[in-house]
């Protein structure tokens, strides 16, 4: 897996924890004086993912005043820009006498480790997904990139959703990444910031191509992983969808070495052998299972579930939940032959 650490104040004596965690937090982005009412017995945890050059920083802690002055920049400028992914709690941040922001659940908190700022958290304890990339890995001219620091950046819409789906995922589970994805994971990280700056500022004409086409990739897989639900889900529909060409959408996957059509299937299956596997949907017929997947016809299911996974829907049910048979699917002896049966319109394991 990638490299993680993980750092929990509750780990020191109660006297030590908050000094660990002005330490903790001046390595994860840059020196800051930091002040809190909680400081006597400060609770934080952070884990720091690391991706290369970029860390994602999955944090909870106790109210806090962050200050980056300007002689702390003179004294150590790492030069990156931070992001925070607002998950529980609220903040408010202000850059001079004239720049001031407040921030709610969803929301993306952007600073700069080069730009002074200084920012208060609420009454309550914040979560928050950090993010530090270098300001080099964003492809905009720096002015631009200094217009961004203190914009608040949707993260329930457009690129702004894209990036914090990414970074949900990332933190949630990082066990089925190798060490060696992850400087491809901080190309997509740099992709999705870029774009999610050059599109708070209209200014999508500075990325450079590679970008725009690995953005429009990320949100066309994110928009067939909401649809796939709908049987008429197609290459054709999907352009259209992104007021783009068949040929350029297909461009597109082929990049990655995949094709549309079977981006889509395998995403389907997967999503049906996911809840097949799933004890609390142990009941439920496996014909309703990949009908909710985009498999309305039995047959076809079948064969590529048997395709896929090596074996039928109804056997892997049956190997992971034994026991009475769910409502709705055939009777023993008739699920045994039905198992065997993959003749179109047969019904095969169902």
């Amino acid at each position: 897996m990638v490299h993680e650490s993980v750092f929990r104040t509750q780990d020191l004596p109660a006297a030590d924890r908050f000094e660990g965690w002005v330490q903790r937090m001046g390595r994860t982005h840059a020196p800051m004086q930091l002040s809190s009412d909680r400081a006597a017995d400060y609770d934080g945890c952070q884990r720091a993912i690391v991706l290369g050059d970029v860390t994602v920083w999955p944090a909870t802690f106790d109210p806090l005043v962050f200050r980056r002055t300007p002689k702390l920049i003179r004294a150590s400028d790492p030069e990156v820009h931070h992001l925070s992914l607002l998950l529980k709690g609220e903040g408010a941040a202000s850059w001079g006498s004239s720049r001031q922001a407040v921030y709610t659940m969803n929301d993306f908190h952007i600073s700069s480790s080069s730009r002074p700022f200084e920012i208060h958290t609420g009454a309550d304890p914040v979560t928050i997904v950090g993010l530090e990339i270098p300001r080099a890995q964003v492809p905009l001219p720096g002015r631009h990139a200094d217009q961004v620091m203190g914009r608040r950046i949707a993260a329930t819409e457009g690129i702004g959703a894209l990036l914090a789906q990414f970074l949900r995922q990332l933190a949630a589970d990082t066990s089925n990444y190798r060490p060696s994805d992850g400087p491809r994971l901080a190309t997509v990280v740099a992709d999705l910031v870029s774009a999610a700056f050059a599109h708070a500022l209209d200014a999508d004409l500075s990325l450079p191509p590679e970008s725009h086409s690995r953005t429009l990739t990320l949100r066309v897989k994110a928009f067939v992983r909401r649809h796939l639900a709908d049987p008429e889900l197609t290459p054709a529909t999907v352009a259209a969808a992104h007021h783009i060409s068949r040929s350029h959408l297909y461009r597109l996957f082929q990049a990655e070495g995949l094709s549309v059509a079977s981006y889509i299937r395998d995403q389907r299956l997967e999503h049906a052998r996911r809840e097949l596997l799933d004890p609390a949907r142990s009941a439920t017929p496996i014909h309703a299972v990949a009908a909710r997947w985009g498999f309305p016809r039995a047959a076809e299911f079948t064969r590529a579930f048997r395709t896929a996974y090596g074996l039928p829907p109804s056997e892997l049910r049956a190997r992971e939940h034994p026991g009475p048979d769910a409502p709705g699917d055939a009777p023993p002896t008739e699920r045994g032959r039905l198992a065997n049966d993959t003749r179109p319109g047969s019904g095969a394991s169902w």
